[in-house]
């Protein structure tokens, strides 16, 4: 297939002002000027608008399902405040509508995580937006173990009259458990015959890749003490750590440029729901970014509907963002942030054919979504508008 006759916005590199996509077997495979287009079969993208799939590095999707209530809240174990061994890939219901809406909307990547209720929720996982079962639309799972901090843990816990009720025993059952997993570890690296490793325990498993890196550890955290509490951690225990929410990060993002620390900003098109959420602005994107932060835009499925993502980069743009960067924001931004920017994110030959074609500049409220696809497989459109 050859998407032809469009402005071809890769991300990385030069836009091209009309060009030519090839994807086969689900892979990009060459991009071009028209002047140079290869013979083959023709998607004619009529001048308009294409680019990567947008991404979001952090949501719920299918773990909190639309309309249904309890029978469909599948994100926070809270009989348990220390749960690494959770994976969320058995919670997401890929047949949920907020799935076709999303990807209707050109959103065809996010990470999904569990909830906030839990110091140590469990395991985060890339997936596609599009299929019926979800081992087939995996990316990376895991890609992240999920951490949180602030009032969502001591809220939760305190109705239940356990610990934490603070913000020192959230992040103390934090450190303990990463002792815990750090002398398990050693403990399977120092027995030379198997019947001295210590007995099989799922939790400590499950944080071994966190210790070493190989993944990452994502720290919900709205307050700016919140988030340095989270680098705190991050530094005793040698963690690849991101911040998801950082609400108050525009406060403080001089502290948090020289830290190096990538963040998840959002959402900022909802309510400020909860004391800590006070500071919440659609400028925090802009912020962050002319700091110098490593700055995505997070829509927090379902708070803000995964198929607003676009409506959230226009809100910052509209908030002093540039408009490249808002877009590099929710396509290969969150895709770096993630670590599967070798799939996704942008338009390189060799990359998942992962494309949404718009009727013009996909940030003017009066742009509709013409074509979408996803491992070069074209999804059925029924007036989708951005």
């Amino acid at each position: 297939m050859i998407i032809c006759n469009g402005k071809i916005v890769p991300m990385e590199g030069e836009i091209i002002e009309n060009g030519f996509i090839s994807f086969e077997n689900g892979k990009i495979t060459a991009i071009g000027s028209m002047e140079n287009l290869p013979a083959g079969e023709y998607f004619d993208a009529h001048g308009g608008w294409v680019m990567p799939g947008l991404v979001d590095a952090h949501t719920h999707l299918g773990l909190f399902e639309d309309s249904i209530g309890f029978e469909g809240e599948d994100g926070n174990e809270d009989t348990d405040p220390i749960t690494p061994q959770l994976r969320v890939i058995d919670g997401i219901n890929p047949m949920e509508r907020s799935f076709a809406e999303a990807r209707a909307a050109g959103v065809t990547c996010c990470v999904v995580s569990p909830g906030s209720c839990n110091p140590i929720a469990g395991q985060a996982a890339a997936i596609k937006t599009n299929g019926c079962r979800i081992d087939d639309m995996i990316v990376q799972a895991p890609c992240a173990m999920k951490f949180a901090l602030g009032e969502n843990p001591k809220s939760c816990y305190n109705d239940k009259d356990e610990a934490p009720v603070t913000r020192m025993a959230t992040a103390a059952l934090i450190r303990e458990t990463l002792h815990k997993a750090q002398e398990y570890a050693a403990q399977k690296k120092r027995a030379d015959d198997p019947a001295d490793a210590p007995e099989y325990d799922a939790k400590m498993e499950a944080l071994i890749p966190v210790l070493d890196g190989s993944c990452q550890a994502h720290f919900h955290a709205h307050r700016a003490d919140d988030m340095f509490t989270a680098l705190r951690i991050a530094k005793e225990f040698s963690l690849h750590a991101v911040i998801l929410h950082g609400t108050e990060a525009h406060l403080v993002s001089d502290i948090l440029a020289e830290e190096g620390v990538p963040i998840c900003s959002g959402p900022f098109l909802t309510d400020r729901s909860k004391p800590e959420l006070r500071h919440l602005t659609e400028q925090s994107p802009a912020l962050l970014t002319r700091a110098g932060i490593l700055t995505s835009i997070s829509t927090d499925h379902p708070e803000t509907p995964l198929k607003h993502l676009m409506r959230c980069a226009v809100a910052a743009v509209q908030a002093g963002m540039q408009p490249m960067d808002a877009l590099r924001a929710i396509t290969c931004i969150p895709a770096q942030i993630a670590g599967i920017d070798d799939r996704v994110g942008s338009l390189c030959v060799g990359k998942d054919a992962d494309i949404l074609i718009t009727s013009g500049d996909p940030l003017d409220y009066r742009t509709k979504v013409t074509a979408v696809f996803i491992n070069g497989t074209q999804i059925k459109q029924e007036d989708c508008k951005i």
